[in-house]
């Protein structure tokens, strides 16, 4: 049985390193000491994108990652593919 997860997307590209996402959930994220940029943990590149599946006892914590984070480079998606961040 094929169980979908939600699903975190990671704009990298535009992440400033404020380390919101880290607070929130530091199981998913962590700030890169090369770049010091967040780096979601456990992800797979698609085009310039990060993206990771999650559980549901994780999905809060990274809806307040995503919220807090100024630069709006944190999305959460659902089963279906829809944007739940602000739900």
């Amino acid at each position: 049985m094929n169980v979908k997860k939600k699903k975190i997307i990671h704009f990298r590209a535009n992440c400033i390193g404020c380390n919101s996402c880290v607070k929130h959930s530091p199981g998913n994220w962590e700030i890169n000491p090369t770049d010091g940029k967040a780096t979601l943990k456990r992800s797979v590149k698609k085009d310039e994108v990060f993206i990771t599946e999650i559980s549901e006892p994780e999905v809060e914590a990274n809806k307040l990652a995503a919220r807090d984070c100024p630069t709006g480079v944190i999305r959460i998606e659902n089963e279906k593919g829809e944007d739940i961040t602000w739900e």
